[in-house]
């Protein structure tokens, strides 16, 4: 499985039983409903059964899909494909969505952003430097570096970036970013302001 090198085998953060990323579940609801969303290095498929169940059309693709290949269907197309070959990006474009977690390979970042169709949403968050200070992965080549997902995804219009220390589901230095391949959009309600405090 291509996250197990950048996660590690910290049993807090078990990818097979992991819920998905609260930050996939914010900005879901960005990306065109029923669309096409990229699952890149799915893993054990914990975002793609997200994906599905809430209506879209879902590219799973891992080096190994062991895990992935019961969600196979009309609505879940699994693709197994090592992404660390060193050949050119395989995937195609005009994705509607782009789901990214816990993994990294500096060559594919480039890749990504051309990848979206107009309108579609990256959402990607996982280890930075500084997480080696906690367990797995210490290796810098699967931490980020201070606002690399900025540079990286400067094509990109920005909705949010965050980057720092977090607590929950364990401690542990992350890195993510959630942007679109076009002008500023609604954001969804859970990520606005009190309205209350909004005339504050």
């Amino acid at each position: 499985m291509q996250l197990s090198e950048n996660m590690g085998t910290n049993p807090k953060i078990s990818e097979s039983s992991a819920p998905p990323s609260t930050w996939v579940r914010r900005f879901l609801p960005l990306i065109s409903p029923g669309g096409l969303v990229l699952d890149l290095a799915a893993g054990s498929g914990r975002h793609s059964r997200l994906l599905r169940d809430s209506g879209f059309v879902v590219c799973a693709v891992d080096r190994d899909v062991s895990a992935l290949l019961p969600l196979a269907g009309m609505r879940c197309k699994v693709r197994q494909i090592d992404l660390e070959t060193g050949a050119a990006w395989p995937l195609g474009e005009g994705y509607d969505g782009i789901v990214v977690t816990n993994y990294l390979h500096r060559p594919l970042l480039s890749a990504i952003g051309p990848a979206l169709a107009p309108g579609g949403v990256l959402i990607y968050e996982t280890f930075a430097l500084g997480n080696e200070r906690f367990g797995r992965p210490r290796n810098p080549d699967f931490l980020l570096r201070p606002g690399e997902l900025l540079g990286a995804f400067a094509m990109l219009t920005v909705i949010v970036f965050e980057q720092g220390e977090i607590t929950s589901p364990c401690p542990a230095v992350i890195q993510r970013i959630a942007a679109i391949a076009g002008p500023l959009c609604r954001l969804p309600e859970a990520a606005g302001l009190d309205s209350r405090r909004s005339s504050e």
